[in-house]
């Protein structure tokens, strides 16, 4: 099914909560209202005539200038072989969005992930913590007014002589 279709079929299902198909692109998407990404993934997942099975990847973005993070979620059906991506804005302050783990169990480490490096929590999450930096690390790196600290445990976090000497 063409991108068209996949969101003709959202819209109907789900009024007034999904809106901006951009279907000349790559990757064609849309943007979902934070409260119905649940249920619209589980429509997506479950409808026999659309049938995504795999959430392939979820991450999100950091637009500060607009102070909003936006979580993007990579859809892929096998049986169909047909792709959509949605898109969800949050703010920049406090961003909360519901889980899909219920709907892919792939998505656990993806927003472990995106709750690591943007700080995007995941409500009804069943182990919501770090997954690549330590539990007491400060920030959350892949924001972009993300400041590096100097060090960590003693440790210097600068970067330039191991450049250099892998330049050399």
């Amino acid at each position: 099914m063409e991108a068209k279709g996949i969101y003709g079929r959202l819209e109907r299902e789900f009024p007034g909560k999904v809106s901006g198909l951009k279907d000349d692109v790559f990757d064609p998407f849309l943007m979902v209202e934070p409260q119905a990404i649940v249920d619209a993934c589980r429509f997506l997942r479950d409808q026999p005539e659309l049938k995504f099975e795999i959430l392939s990847d979820l991450t999100a973005v950091d637009f500060p200038k607009e102070e909003k993070l936006q979580v993007v979620y990579h859809l892929y059906s096998y049986t169909f072989r047909h792709q959509i991506v949605l898109k969800v804005g949050l703010p920049r302050e406090n961003p909360r969005i519901a889980t899909v783990e219920n709907v892919w169990k792939a998505a656990n480490w993806f927003e472990r992930e995106v709750f690591d490096l943007f700080g995007v929590f995941f409500d009804g999450h069943s182990d919501l913590r770090r997954i690549l930096l330590p539990e007491d690390w400060v920030g959350h790196p892949l924001r972009k007014d993300y400041v590096e600290q100097e060090e960590y445990d003693g440790i210097s976090t600068e970067r330039a002589p191991l450049v250099e000497k892998l330049l050399r």
